[in-house]
């Protein structure tokens, strides 16, 4: 988290990295300045609270990219699966991860008008960013995660829920499938479910059981894919005229619309046990100046491109 030089000695101390982070994030503040500095600076230094690691590692400095968690929706077109690509590499660079919805993607066989040929499906393209994870990670300042998401009800989920069998594939990724309420119901129905190609409108059924046992006997197997239940999520969407919200950040903490961002902090809830009792007092105050602290991040990041910047200062 510590600056250093190019031999890769550390020049700054501990506490000169705190002091940095709460100068540069109090800069968003227009009026007490000083004040809020100091506010920053004393939940940090406890270890009361602490930003996620780009924060502490880009505030202040020349890269300036102080989110952790990024969400980006891939459309069906070469042109938009490689900018995507593009964009991942300089979120990795700056220490951030990013979910990517593959939901999109024309499935494997699908003929492509444009140039005669078959699409290679979602999963394929995966291998791309994977591959292109490995490669930053290795100039990042550290290395870069992803969530690769895909909805139950595309025609290669069965290959996607079966990607990471191979324990040495796909080691940049998590993965995870969006469950709806309508699936749920057919495995509890005992039904089939349909798997729709969006582009063609053809559909295949399968019994809906038999993909959820094979959903659970591959995270039994190493513990993936996950289950998001995208339907729960979007009912409680605080901002649905923005739009349906299909992704998560990596560690699924934070769902998010395309092109949103998010800044994570912790808080360290047994620095508040004093004497055998909690100082709920003090922990009231500890939230109000890190939710402060991480609404000042918003204002002064540094954001990978145009589009994150407008969303996630449309959302804060």
């Amino acid at each position: 988290m510590v600056k250093k030089d190019q031999s890769g000695k550390c020049i700054e101390t501990p506490d000169g990295m705190l002091d940095r982070v709460a100068e540069h994030i109090s800069k968003a503040e227009k009026a007490d300045k000083e004040l809020w500095k100091s506010n920053f600076l004393s939940i940090m230094d406890s270890l009361e609270f602490l930003p996620n690691s780009p924060t502490l590692i880009n505030a202040g400095r020349e890269l300036g990219q102080l989110s952790a968690c990024f969400v980006l929706v891939l459309e069906d077109s070469m042109e938009n699966i490689f900018e995507t690509v593009k964009q991942v590499a300089l979120i990795h660079r700056t220490g951030g991860g990013t979910g990517l919805v593959f939901s999109h993607l024309r499935p494997m066989g699908s003929v492509v008008k444009s140039t005669a040929g078959v699409a290679s499906g979602p999963v394929s393209f995966m291998r791309v960013f994977n591959t292109v994870t490995d490669v930053v990670k290795q100039g990042g300042v550290r290395r870069g995660a992803n969530l690769g998401l895909l909805s139950i009800n595309h025609p290669d989920i069965i290959n996607f829920i079966s990607c990471k069998a191979d324990t040495t594939e796909f080691q940049n990724f998590n993965i995870s499938v969006s469950v709806t309420n309508n699936f749920l119901k057919a495995v509890e129905a005992d039904t089939n479910f349909p798997l729709r190609n969006t582009y063609t409108k053809e559909q295949n059924f399968v019994r809906a059981r038999d993909l959820f046992n094979l959903i659970c006997m591959q995270a039994w197997t190493n513990g993936e894919p996950g289950i998001i239940f995208i339907d729960t999520v979007n009912e409680k969407n605080p901002l649905p005229h923005l739009g349906r919200i299909e992704g998560v950040n990596p560690c699924g903490e934070s769902p998010l619309l395309g092109n949103e961002s998010c800044n994570l902090g912790s808080i360290d809830v047994s620095k508040f046990v004093k004497n055998k009792k909690f100082d709920w007092d003090r922990l009231a105050d500890v939230v109000a100046i890190a939710v402060r602290f991480l609404d000042d991040v918003i204002d002064v990041n540094k954001y990978p491109n145009v589009k994150i910047a407008r969303k996630t200062l449309l959302t804060r």
